[in-house]
Order: C-alpha cells, then structure tokens, then sequence
C-alpha cells in the first residue's frame, strides 16, 4: 500500500512538473505585448516596422475630428488614471512616471507672483500669489485678505500654467510587427506602441518635437472600448458607417509613412541616407516609399509561395 502511495505522489510530481515546463514554453512563444498574440513557430515571416501618421493629413482626419481628436481621448485617460503605464522608449520596459508626461504636455509654465503680505501696499490690477493661488487687486487696498476679501481680491488664471491643447498633438508614432501566419495563410498587422508627439511648429520654446510618451497599443485599445461614445473614428462620407478607433487601426483606415524598418544597425531611413550616408534627404523621403512597396511586394511573394 506504501510503495503504491509512493508512485502515485511520484507520478503527480511527474505530471507537475512536465505542466509547469510545458505553460513556461507555451507562454515563451507568445508576445505579451500583442493584442491578438500569433505564436511564434506559426510564424513565416516577420519584420518590425516604425511608422508616422500625421493626423492632420485628409485620410488621418477621422481620427482628428474637431473635439473628438484620438489624442484628447488618450490625454484625459493618462490625468484620470485609467492609463497608469506610460513609457520612455518603443521597448516598452523603462516606466514614466505621470509627472513626467504632464510635465512634457505643458505649453507654458506656471509663473508665481510677490507674496502676499499684509503690511504691504496693494494697487488694482497688482497680481500676488496667496496660498497656491494667484489673485489680481480690485482696488487699492492694505491688510485685505485676498481669501475673505473677495471685494479687493479676485481669483486669476494669470500665472497658470497652460498645457498643450489636443489638437496641437498632430502627431502618431506607431511601432507593429507585420507577420505573415502560415497556418492561416494571412499576413497581420500587430501594432504593439502608440507614441504622441507635439510637432516643433506648435512648441513656443523652438522648432524641437515635444515627445509625450509611449503607450502600449493593448492599453489604448482598453480606452477604446471603455468609452465608445467618444473613441469614434469619423467618416467623412458617411456618418452610419463611424467606428471605434480600435477597428479602425484594424481595417488600416489611416495613413503612415515608414520611418524605420528592423535592421542590425537599428538605423532610421534618416539615419541611412542622410546621417550616415551623406545622400539628399529627398531621398530618404523616397525611401519611405520603397519600403512599403518592398513589404507589399513580399506580402505577394508569400501568397505566390
């Protein structure tokens, strides 16, 4: 009856163990960043790719309506606190904090005034800051205190600060990986960051693009579906059809431009042609073109396989 009791919790050890390498295999083969993970041994092809979409351009406008912009979505997400985790970098590991992200969003800073003090003399129109808050002067006035004097004192926004508004956000960086599924003979695109950028032209400190930060696609795409109401993506031709942003990224109802593809000196087509190469940078505009011709070409090449 022992020996038998021994093979048994022998086997059960056994049986956990073989589990418990099989689910750490299992989960070594998905991409944990990727809404609809394919695993890899269905991979056939693969390649990573960097693009830009810039909102403002005819084919992006739906995401950029006029108060229902995608970045206004995503900005109040990250001041609620439903978007907890933002990124430094398209790897997705080094976390940034929310201060950080608010601090990158602010146009102007805020200012501080004197000091209110009650021995002081006070003259309508003299801003002064009291307690963490900037007060202007109705009238002349000594010893009046701005916080039970609302005849001498006014609360002012002067001195706030000011961030940037989301439609000066006109800006995507996306970061998907294009993998061609051979079992199911289909090439998907799985989009794994989201980056919002303010455009130098918008930045009153110089001509500098303002990096907001990186999102996980996966997050966004939780906003999305937590607000449909708000998350729509506007067809200009016909409001019956209006989507969710989330599938609109899906039927590629945007436009981007390639800025990077995967390569071992991890080099931007800028970096390529003009950085390194010391060609126009007309041509590395061109370039952009030629890489998505060469993905599409590929894409037919392994229908033809």
């Amino acid at each position: 009856m022992k020996v038998a009791m021994k093979i048994g919790l022998i086997s059960l050890a056994i049986v956990a163990c073989t589990t418990a390498l099989f689910a750490q295999e299992n989960n070594d083969q998905y991409n944990p960043n990727s809404l609809e993970p394919i695993a890899k041994y269905e991979h056939l092809f693969k390649v990573r790719v960097w693009s830009t979409i810039e909102l403002e351009e005819r084919q992006n406008k739906g995401f950029f309506a006029r108060g229902g912009e995608i970045t206004r979505l995503i900005v109040d997400a990250v001041k609620s606190g439903e978007i907890s985790e933002i990124y430094m970098s398209d790897s997705l590991v080094t976390r940034m904090p929310k201060e950080t992200f608010l601090q990158r969003l602010q146009q102007t800073e805020a200012q501080t005034y004197d000091i209110w003090s009650a021995n002081s003399n006070w003259y309508e129109g003299d801003p002064i800051t009291h307690n963490g808050k900037n007060y202007v002067a109705l009238t002349d006035n000594r010893g009046k205190n701005p916080e039970t004097s609302p005849d001498d004192w006014q609360v002012t926004t002067m001195g706030q600060a000011m961030d940037f508004g989301p439609n000066q956000i006109k800006r995507l960086e996306i970061v998907e990986d294009i993998i061609f599924d051979k079992r199911r003979s289909r090439l998907y695109y799985d989009i794994q960051a989201v980056q919002l950028v303010i455009p130098g032209s918008e930045n009153p400190r110089g001509p500098v693009d303002v990096l907001l930060g990186w999102f996980k696609y996966k997050d966004l795409v939780q906003v999305f579906r937590n607000h449909p109401d708000e998350a729509i993506w506007f067809n200009r031709n016909n409001t019956a059809e209006n989507k969710n942003y989330e599938d609109a990224f899906k039927l590629r109802l945007f436009k981007g431009s390639i800025t990077k593809v995967e390569n071992p000196e991890d080099e931007t087509l800028r970096d390529r042609y003009v950085t390194s190469g010391g060609r126009p940078y007309i041509e590395s505009i061109w370039a952009r073109e030629w890489e998505a011709m060469k993905l599409m070409e590929r894409e037919h090449n392994l229908w033809e396989f």
